[in-house]
């Protein structure tokens, strides 16, 4: 049975279910989002390769200008707790074509994202049955991938209290196999039974250490991509307890254990396997893109398949917490006139947005179905140019924070001076250069998979990702229900943002209070 709110005179928002996460619950989410298992797995042996022994040093240099954005990401939900957030905090801040961009860049990004997860998880599904062969059928991956779609986007679709309880069992499945890597690796470091034991040297954390400039900014590039994701829990703020406070703190705390994380499996893994260019040595280029899975028997014998099951499970997690930001972005676009009202529909016994969520899982198995059907080398590509969208928008937010608080900044003290605009201004400028150089890395024909109109695809198919966001915002302006958002009518700086008020909880059909 479902619940009704407290005070049926007070304003429940959007519809959402109010009240449903705990900071244990954001942080589970937030974390599940960036899919820690798989992020290492695609990233660690690049990262390697780029700055060989400096790899843990340029995954704390990543982690700096996503830590300042999260401090941008805190601010403004204190301030603007709503669904949309950068859409939101980019229209009040700099008006609503920045800000519908803004809202088109996390849309663009959980699509492309969606159709690699997808793949990702068929790929190792399959890999788990008979000599590996099923893993290699391109039709059968690509069935599995939508399937595993579907599936999350009915968990998406059916209750956020049914999502964070099936991520706290995938998140711990994670973890736990992580854990056992860490912990194998350094017993057999420590027993002389490693391939190539390595050592522990605090030379790795050297911030000076790096001798070639283009591989530090590949590298730290590489590093700061695999942290995206913690921002889903700011997402989910009008479904949170202490909707002003407790995701920012899930932000915070995500970052961080994605620090320890991803520093920690790294020197784990060159204590274990050492830089080699060949066998599993991390400096080898055969294995670069599945470290992992090139490991995994030498490492845990008959218990490798463990390791596999982490990646898909990592995979799958993912593809249900992509879904959320992408869903209440287009809910809130949608609310305040930046979409058709059909996207604002909310479930009414399950109290999510209903119609976005279908509408994003069905766009992204298309689009993954489109892209395999053209080519496997194009939709590698569009996945590499995921970099240039998640920029983009975290960009934005930095530098929305900083305007947005801009007459405050020297009244209220430094910590406000720290938080609301020096920290999100190194954010966004950091990130800013981030977009410009993996954009002027892409266009070298040698960077990706395809060459598109003489320049490279990757280029292409992020800057083209992007283009597109333009042409559908006009076609928007092009509808006379949109005049009131593209007039700063129904959101503008002084707008009352359509949140639910503190202590009213409309709780979905799993809740209760």
């Amino acid at each position: 049975m479902t619940t009704t709110p407290i005070n049926l005179q007070r304003s429940e928002g959007k519809g959402l279910a109010a009240g449903t996460l705990g900071l244990w619950g954001s942080t589970v989410i937030g974390l599940a989002s960036t899919a820690p298992v798989y992020s290492l797995v695609a990233t660690l042996g690049f990262v390697v390769l780029a700055v060989g022994a400096q790899a843990p040093i340029a995954f704390v240099v990543a982690f700096v200008p996503m830590l300042f954005i999260a401090f941008a990401y805190r601010e403004l939900n204190r301030e603007v707790p709503d669904c949309g957030t950068t859409f939101t905090w980019g229209t009040k801040a700099f008006g609503p074509w920045v800000g519908w961009m803004g809202g088109w860049g996390v849309a663009v990004a959980g699509m492309v994202v969606l159709a690699n997860l997808a793949q990702v998880a068929g790929i190792y599904f399959w890999s788990l049955f008979g000599d590996g062969s099923l893993a290699e059928n391109v039709p059968l991956v690509t069935g599995t991938g939508v399937a595993f779609i579907a599936a999350m986007t009915w968990i998406s679709w059916r209750g956020v209290e049914i999502g964070e309880k099936i991520q706290n069992v995938l998140l711990a499945v994670q973890y736990g196999a992580l854990a056992l890597f860490v912990i194998v690796a350094l017993w057999k470091y420590f027993d002389g039974t490693a391939p190539d034991p390595t050592a522990f040297d605090w030379a790795w954390f050297n911030p000076l250490g790096f001798t070639d400039w283009h591989g530090f900014t590949e590298a730290v590039l590489l590093a700061l991509f695999i942290y995206w994701g913690w921002d889903t829990c700011l997402a989910l703020n009008e479904e949170t307890k202490d909707p002003r406070h407790t995701p920012g703190r899930a932000a915070l705390l995500t970052t961080v254990i994605l620090l320890v994380t991803y520093v920690g499996v790294t020197v784990a893994a060159m204590m274990y396997a050492g830089l080699g260019e060949s066998g599993t040595g991390l400096g080898n280029e055969a294995i670069a893109d599945d470290f992992f899975l090139a490991v995994k028997d030498g490492l845990l014998g008959p218990f490798g398949w463990v390791l596999v099951v982490s990646v898909l499970i990592s995979a799958v997690s993912s593809t249900q917490t992509t879904i959320l930001p992408t869903a209440r972005g287009t809910l809130s676009m949608a609310a305040y006139r930046a979409l058709p009202l059909r996207f604002r529909t909310v479930h009414p016994v399950y109290k999510t947005p209903s119609f976005s969520t279908l509408v994003m899982g069905v766009v992204a198995s298309l689009y993954y179905i489109g892209m395999t059907l053209i080519s496997d080398n194009i939709l590698q590509d569009s996945i590499l140019s995921l970099g240039l969208a998640i920029a983009f928008y975290y960009a934005i937010t930095g530098f929305a924070c900083v305007w947005y608080f801009r007459r405050e900044l020297f009244t209220r003290g430094f910590s406000s001076f720290l938080t609301r605009g020096l920290l999100p201004l190194l954010g966004g400028l950091m990130l800013a250069y981030a977009f410009i150089q993996s954009a002027i890395d892409m266009w070298d024909v040698d960077y990706g998979y395809t060459v598109l109109f003489g320049i490279g695809g990757t280029f292409v198919l992020g800057i083209g990702s992007l283009a597109v966001g333009v042409l559908l915002m006009l076609l928007w302006f092009a509808f006379p229900n949109s005049k009131r958002f593209f007039r700063g009518e129904s959101l503008n700086r002084d707008t009352e943002v359509l949140v639910p008020d503190e202590g009213v909880y409309t709780r979905s059909v799993d809740g209760g209070i």
